[in-house]
């Protein structure tokens, strides 16, 4: 009996251990730099071209590129959009800190395959560069 009662003790003290450590893990320590950060929240309907700058998929998915993975390609179709559209808009803002003329659509497009895919509209680079085109469009009115 005895030896029941300390296996049942030793139990209930590891669980109120482990709960009482807990929330010393959930949270980081006040001077950490961790703690400074703060989540990013997501930019309303009517916020500004610049504080949705970071939704390039919208771009994509207009497109109708997939999600599935190709072989031998680096990524999904979608994804490789989405990195080149950031691209894209990297060269923009450059370019508009430089004060030169904006960047070609292509510019970020340059990886993208341009195999003709059976049963899809276009090749995926020139669907890249029709969204790349307007990215930058919804840039300039901006």
């Amino acid at each position: 009996m005895n030896h029941k009662l300390s296996r049942i003790a030793a139990l209930s003290s590891i669980v109120a251990l482990g709960a009482l450590g807990a929330p010393a893990v959930a949270a980081p320590p006040a001077g950490s730099p961790s703690a400074a950060h703060k989540p990013a929240t997501t930019p309303g309907p009517n916020a500004s071209a610049d504080a949705k700058a970071n939704a390039y998929g919208k771009y994509c998915a207009a497109q109708g590129l997939s999600k599935k993975r190709v072989a031998g390609q680096k990524g999904t179709p979608f994804s490789q959009c989405v990195t080149a559209m950031a691209k894209t808009a990297k060269a923009a803002k450059a370019a508009e800190a430089a004060g030169t003329k904006k960047p070609n659509p292509t510019t970020g497009c340059k990886t993208m395959s341009k195999k003709r895919v059976a049963g899809a509209k276009g090749t995926p680079y020139s669907r890249c560069v029709t969204a790349a085109a307007k990215l930058l469009k919804d840039r300039a009115a901006a």
